[in-house]
């Protein structure tokens, strides 16, 4: 083993000195052109690398920071420096590239292994790009590069050896969302400890193996990604002993008993998504520690959810023996546009009003149907539930006490059930029971949430290009629109938010929970206003639901376009107690001139100009519906319009033909 290891050091310093000589006998400007620049796909369609050419001044290549040999800096931000338009300057063989920031410039091609000649570069940035192939090994021979962003590529092929030559200087290793696969080498040195490295993050990959325990020998290490990977076995104890400030292990195949965090406050997310046998906090209790054997858990386990099951079916149908009396006599005995208010026993009660779509359900298929919970609300509780004839629909059971009487919110109802848009969820039907019980029903759509999409790192979740997220804020514009301006009364949403958005899988997006607010009581209703503060959403203007209008819909509107490009949630992180406020890290970013860092990593992908590909103007769209003062936002129409106006460019290209062939007659 020793001298496997005397071997392979003899190896790397081989490769370390033949590289050195490579870039001495080269300068770094003709590295840059002659091999760099055509290794990166672009060429002059790409007007970040058409800037580097031997017509326009060093200063002005886009992306690139140079020193002198001596080490004195290429001073490019002095207008009155004399080197700054200097059109000569390339010939000089002194000048030395110390960082390539080229992240989100719509790259193709491979990482050019010629970046190992660059002696003095010090920071890669190549992250948001389409990049192909392996990361060369290559890499790990330009000595001095202390920050490596990869992230977001289309990388392949494992993490070569040599990237722990740059472990005296490496401060951050950021690979997150590339495929690479296979396990992590370790360090040829023994107890190799990084000593600089801060940040590791190679989340959302197909690495396997056993979890690198080299890596818990990274003693400053303060953020660790492994997750969204394939690694299995146990989490080491050692783990624990690094003072991490940020972690993700889950959806991986862990399995055992998790170290105990003495100083860290992780909850149970950056462990979900693993084996069902890890354990320990903050996930369930190891075996033993509760005293009942794996076959008495799991009784438990599948008896609850038998129950909950049943209880579903008994909620659903607890008035079945009625049906009879019930119908009374036709099956549509009371349908759309029939007002009988009979405010309290009587004939009417138990009735089904039936609206278009819903003509085929009776009173008998939905009393029958057999309930499974979906969703809890604090308003109420939404089932899927099965008919005799195999069919599937959507029940949401009022709670008790949340609604008015029938009286007072059948002509809501009725309204609601004249909304036929393609962004929105058609309300069916409507059924009252004896006790007051109140069902609205719906198609069951089996899509997920916009929140499960954009926040759900669970394997096998469709990417979220730009071009799919405008698809769905575009959606969810219309319907808002439609919903305020498309019917004589306008109805005022009240609750828009990225959980009440279903998307399917051609990226349509389509609203639930439209106009419920003007069916309850107001302190029901208000309790949507408190959970919109929490979570985000809430206007500033608006203190009690009964005060929502269009504008408040609009800024609610605002966020959750600034969720759609951010990828971050808004509101109360759970995690750590903060506030996330979308609008005010947008306002800093601008202020710090990093605007491009604020979009999610996936939104910039394949994107070639952020400005023609509506990118910016989606942004600022955002931020005006998020204005403080309510009048100066823009109405839902005019959000639409300027949605439409700043369609991405070529999208086409990024869906797939059935994908394409479904936008006929339904526009984008």
């Amino acid at each position: 083993m020793a001298s496997l290891q005397l071997y392979s050091l003899c190896i790397i310093f081989f490769f370390c000195c033949f590289f050195n000589t490579l870039s001495r006998s080269s300068s770094d400007v003709e590295i840059v052109l002659r091999k760099i620049k055509p290794s990166l796909r672009g060429g002059a369609e790409n007007m970040l690398l058409s800037s580097w050419s031997t017509g326009i001044p060093v200063c002005q290549w886009r992306g690139l920071k140079w020193v002198f040999s001596n080490g004195t800096p290429l001073k490019c931000d002095d207008v009155s420096s004399p080197e700054r338009n200097n059109i000569s300057l390339f010939r000089d063989p002194t000048l030395q590239l110390v960082s390539l920031q080229l992240q989100g410039a719509g790259l193709s091609g491979k990482i050019p292994r010629e970046i190992g000649e660059l002696s003095s570069l010090q920071s890669l940035y190549l992250g948001v790009n389409s990049l192909q192939g392996n990361i060369p090994l290559e890499l790990g021979y330009s000595s001095l590069l202390s920050d490596v962003d990869l992230s977001g590529n289309f990388l392949n092929g494992s993490l070569p050896l040599s990237i722990w030559n740059l472990c005296d200087r490496l401060v951050s290793l950021r690979l997150h969302g590339n495929n690479l696969s296979g396990s992590l080498p370790q360090p040829v040195l023994p107890n190799s400890t990084c000593r600089n490295i801060r940040v590791l993050d190679l989340g959302n990959n197909s690495f396997s193996g056993e979890f690198p325990e080299f890596i818990t020998g990274f003693h400053r290490l303060k953020e660790l990604d492994l997750g969204s990977n394939h690694f299995s076995g146990s989490i080491p104890e050692s783990l624990s002993r690094l003072k991490l400030k940020k972690l993700n292990l889950s959806h991986n195949n862990f399995t055992g008993a998790l170290p105990v965090f003495r100083q860290s406050k992780f909850d149970f997310r950056v462990f979900e998504g693993n084996n069902p046998g890890l354990c320990g906090s903050p996930l369930a209790k190891c075996r033993g520690s509760s005293g009942l054997s794996s076959g008495t858990i799991a009784g438990i386990v599948i008896g609850l959810m038998a129950g909950a099951v049943v209880l579903a079916s008994v909620l659903i149908g607890y008035v079945q023996g009625k049906r009879r009396k019930s119908r009374g006599g036709d099956e549509n005995e009371i349908e759309e546009g029939e007002d009988e208010e009979n405010g309290g026993g009587g004939g009417c009660e138990g009735k089904l009003l039936l609206f278009q779509g819903g003509e085929h359900l009776t009173l008998e298929d939905v009393l029958n149907a057999t309930g499974q919970v979906m969703e809890k609300t604090s308003y109420g509780t939404v089932y899927k539930a099965k008919l005799a004839d195999g069919g599937t629909i959507s029940l949401r059971l009022l709670r008790e006490g949340s609604c008015k009487d029938r009286a007072s919110c059948l002509p809501m109802i009725k309204q609601l059930g004249r909304v036929r848009h393609e962004n929105l969820v058609a309300l069916r039907a409507f059924y009252q029971g004896q006790r007051g019980e109140k069902l609205l029903i719906y198609d069951y759509l089996p899509n997920r949430t916009l929140h499960d999409l954009l926040h759900e790192t669970r394997a096998g979740k469709p990417m979220l290009n730009w071009a799919r997220r405008h698809k769905i804020a575009l959606g969810i514009a219309r319907g808002l629109a439609y919903l305020h301006t498309g019917m004589e009364v306008p109805i005022i949403h009240g609750n828009v938010r990225a959980k009440n958005v279903l998307v399917d899988d051609l990226f349509v997006a389509r609203l639930t929970e439209f106009g419920l607010d003007k069916l309850m009581v107001h302190v029901v209703a208000d309790e949507i206003v408190a959970s919109a503060k929490i979570d985000g959403y809430k206007s500033p203007e608006l203190q009690r639901m009964q005060k929502c209008n269009s504008r408040t819909d609009v800024y609610a509107f605002g966020i959750l376009l600034l969720e759609i490009l951010i990828g971050k949630k808004p509101g109360k992180d759970n995690r750590t107690g903060e506030f996330v406020d979308l609008p005010s890290l947008v306002k800093v970013a601008v202020l710090e001139e990093t605007t491009m860092e604020v979009f999610d990593v996936e939104v910039l992908k394949g994107i070639r100009s952020p400005m023609e590909d509506g990118l910016i103007q989606s942004l600022k769209l955002a931020m005006g519906c998020c204005a403080p003062v309510a009048s100066v936002r823009p109405t839902m129409d005019e959000v639409v319009k300027q949605l439409e106006e700043s369609k991405p460019r070529n999208r086409s290209a990024l869906y797939s033909p059935t994908e394409a062939r479904s936008e006929i007659g339904t526009p984008f």
